[in-house]
């Protein structure tokens, strides 16, 4: 049956091509992390260097998207050994008018003993019952800290500390509406790098990455081993092997395109679904319970965001608000200015984005909400 539906959508789109290639995944932006004067993660002889890595696994990916995926466009954020900015990698996202940004990293630890892979979103920390801060702080300080080698970074990050961590605090409603996109490409990579050339799987995480902050579309930072690990350093050293790592990421894309592209056609939200009970560190499990019974009626609301968390109704993220929470597997909408009519909501929602930049007009049908073209 749903190999039947998969062809009769694929002739529907041969025949309406105009249609679903410009909302479809089109633009996909990669991000080769550090660069210049900034070298990354450094292994312990000191010979190789995070930076060179990541630039020449995104150039790979590059071309095998070019060639594997005719009609999408990719935009790397650098393509030589420079200095680029974490502001200025958003801006280059945003300005290209992406709709996919992966941002690709080395991982580092004082001991040689970890290894392995992560995929990670933006959000609090995903390590349940603990603090936003407590758990992967130093992979977040370290790959923030890049921050420190810009000029007047205080006042062009908002006087942001990479090694304070209160600075995080301001981070934590970054779950926008791009976030249930974000962890289905996640798993998707996830699922896809299983087997290849970096063998552990140390899980999907959500974490106060800065260069995620400002991406405006789905976006995830991917960390291909440990340049401290013997056995990932040789990988990474291998052409042939980071050749493997580019090709697995490129089935990840393709995959989820897949998805994305069919979601479009069919107005609604791409659903990959997410289930990492079985990784190692992950813990953005599914949650099977049956889902709270709701009104049956058709209504309209202002999403604001989406988290992994239940917060209370009188929480501060909501500013006085008083939502609707709706769950999502492991997550939770947050619907407010809920209507009967889509005129309603959209009456409230030029007010609701002067405090809620991402906020979007979605459609309530009993457990299920979608976005409203």
């Amino acid at each position: 049956m749903k190999r039947t539906i998969y062809l009769l959508l694929a002739l529907l789109l041969a025949v309406f091509p105009a249609s679903g290639q410009n909302l479809g995944l089109s633009t996909i932006i990669i991000d080769a992390g550090h660069g210049g004067t900034d070298p990354g993660a450094v292994s312990r002889d000191g010979k190789s260097y995070e930076k060179t890595f990541t630039l020449d696994i995104a150039k790979r990916l590059s071309d095998k998207i070019g060639a594997e995926c005719p009609g999408v466009r990719v935009v790397l954020t650098r393509d030589k050994d420079k200095t680029v900015a974490l502001n200025d990698r958003a801006a280059i996202a945003n300005k290209a008018g992406g709709k996919l940004f992966i941002s690709i990293h080395i991982n580092a630890s004082p001991k040689t003993g970890p290894n392995g892979y992560s995929v990670h979103v933006l959000g609090q920390s995903s390590k349940k019952d603990r603090d936003l801060f407590a758990y992967n702080m130093d992979v977040c300080k370290r790959e923030n800290s890049v921050i420190l080698l810009e000029d007047d970074y205080t006042t062009k990050y908002q006087g942001f500390d990479p090694s304070d961590p209160e600075s995080f605090i301001f981070m934590q409603l970054m779950q926008n509406s791009h976030l249930e996109q974000s962890l289905s490409f996640a798993q998707t990579v996830s699922e896809c790098l299983q087997g290849g050339p970096i063998a552990a799987n140390r899980g999907i995480w959500q974490d106060p990455f800065l260069v995620l902050w400002k991406t405006a579309m789905p976006a995830v930072l991917v960390e291909l081993g440990f340049i401290s690990n013997t056995t990932d350093l040789a990988a990474l050293k291998s052409s042939a092997e980071r050749d493997k790592l580019a090709a697995r990421l490129c089935a990840a894309v393709k995959k989820y395109k897949a998805a994305y592209d069919m979601s479009v056609a069919l107005d609604v939200e791409p659903e990959i679904p997410i289930d990492t009970a079985n990784q190692v560190g992950a813990s953005l499990s599914v949650n099977k319970e049956k889902q709270p019974e709701l009104i049956d009626s058709v209504r309209y609301g202002v999403q604001i965001f989406v988290g992994s968390k239940k917060l209370d109704a009188r929480d501060a993220a909501f500013m006085g608000y008083i939502p609707t929470v709706v769950k999502y597997n492991s997550l939770f909408k947050y619907i407010i200015s809920v209507s009967d009519t889509v005129e309603g909501a959209k009456a409230e929602l030029p007010r609701i984005k002067k405090k809620y930049h991402d906020a979007f007009i979605v459609k309530i049908e009993g457990e299920k909400v979608s976005m409203l073209k």
